[in-house]
């Protein structure tokens, strides 16, 4: 006899039931539209409440992927953009990084690499490509890139970030301004949070800055207006920063052209951006956007002829690193590649793609290649491609907060 669930027509001369073969379709369908990558919808170890890390293996490309699922429910779990050592500047390992801040803000659970970076043996090595803002505090500007940013009520946003810092001098007029930047064509204000010295040339001028007034002051914040009397005029670069202190450095091309200022002027800037992001507790610049309301975006076509390599790689596979996340979940995620026998990594298109079948709605790459890496549940899982932990800049991290300061609040990853 033919069980009753499986007989169809020409089969022991009964039809099928109606609900019996929606399910055969349904099964048969599913297995279909599923490339085998996709297939693996289990597997999570959740390490922490909240907190679950897996290991995708594919071992007919070969790729290995590494996935982190943080509960956007969790009231006591925060996502954090840090930078080495607790700086602007500077470099370090994930690893390191990590538990720098383990002290800092809390137990972490998951963390991965962040935005590109000036390496070491360039000046200004450590220096974010765009934004960056840490626990609140103005590291680095925007410089009209995608970001990723955390809002006060704890909410994530995507989307390109445009800088209106401006100085205003004497008799109204006014001049661009970067923040903690390498010093070329523009004036650079430099926080404590750059180190000791602005790490300039001698070719311009330097105005050290204090509060003037009962306004805000440091550590520096994006969407504000600030006030400062100049305390000194350094006819040199680079001069010491003092704890509570600010310089404000003019290159030699705009020297010529500004009011001449002494000790004891006050001057304005604004830290505008647009978006406002006054408020904005955790910031870090990335791109392109990969996935946006759930539909993969597609990349703009290169020009015929010669491509740069930064454009070129996006249609290679290589080792990446991108954020995530939808109504329930943020995915961390990072993809090891230039291995043959382990993983080869992966196109901007497949990691974007892949992550649409992890559920992902809105997706940020990050960094790639040699700075790639993942760290979960107390150790690097990933395995980066130069066979050791690369120094780079600045992280995401996920973090556990302390039970007296959830209970105080703060911003927390809470679904819209």
């Amino acid at each position: 006899a033919i069980p009753k669930a499986f007989r169809t027509i020409g089969i022991g001369a009964r039809l099928c039931p109606p609900r019996a073969i929606c399910q055969i379709f349904v099964l048969l369908v599913t297995a279909w539209a599923l490339p085998a990558w996709g297939q693996n919808l289990e597997g999570w170890q959740e390490f922490s409440p909240g907190a679950a890390y897996r290991n995708d293996r594919v071992a007919d490309v070969p790729w290995s992927v590494h996935i982190g699922r943080i509960d956007r429910s969790k009231g006591d779990i925060e996502i954090h953009s840090v930078h080495a050592r607790g700086k602007a500047l500077g470099l370090a390992t994930l690893s390191a990084i990590v538990n720098y801040e383990r002290s800092q803000l809390g137990s972490p659970l998951v963390g991965v690499n962040g935005d590109f970076y000036q390496m070491r043996g360039r000046p200004f090595e450590g220096d974010p490509r765009g934004l960056q803002i840490m626990n609140g505090e103005l590291l680095s500007g925007p410089s009209e890139g995608i970001s990723f940013w955390v809002d006060a009520g704890g909410q994530p946003h995507l989307g390109n970030v445009t800088s209106r810092f401006q100085m205003k001098w004497p008799g109204g007029k006014q001049t661009s301004l970067g923040v903690n930047d390498q010093r070329r064509a523009e004036c650079v204000l430099y926080t404590p949070a750059a180190g000791g010295f602005t790490g300039t040339s001698s070719n311009g001028v330097e105005l050290i800055l204090e509060l003037s007034g009962d306004g805000p002051w440091l550590p520096l914040k994006t969407g504000a207006s600030y006030h400062a009397k100049v305390q000194s005029v350094i006819e040199s670069g680079n001069s010491r920063i003092g704890p509570w202190q600010m310089v404000l450095s003019v290159p030699a091309n705009l020297k010529r052209t500004i009011p001449k200022v002494e000790a004891g002027t006050v001057l304005e800037f604004s830290t505008a951006t647009a978006p406002d992001l006054r408020g904005v507790t955790s910031a870090i610049s990335g791109g392109p956007i990969l996935v946006r309301d759930g539909k993969w975006q597609e990349l703009p076509k290169a020009a015929s002829g010669s491509v740069a390599y930064g454009e070129r790689t996006k249609y290679e596979r290589h080792p990446r690193s991108a954020i995530g996340w939808n109504d329930n979940a943020f995915y961390v995620v990072e993809v090891d590649g230039r291995q043959p026998g382990l993983s080869v990594g992966m196109t901007l298109e497949e990691l974007g793609k892949y992550m649409i079948k992890l559920g992902c709605t809105e997706v940020m790459n990050l960094d790639g290649g040699g700075s790639a890496m993942f760290w979960a549940n107390g150790k690097i899982q990933s395995s980066p491609c130069e066979g050791h932990e690369r120094e780079i800049a600045n992280a995401l991290i996920v973090v556990r907060k302390e039970k007296q300061k959830a209970e105080a609040g703060g911003a927390k990853l809470a679904s819209p």
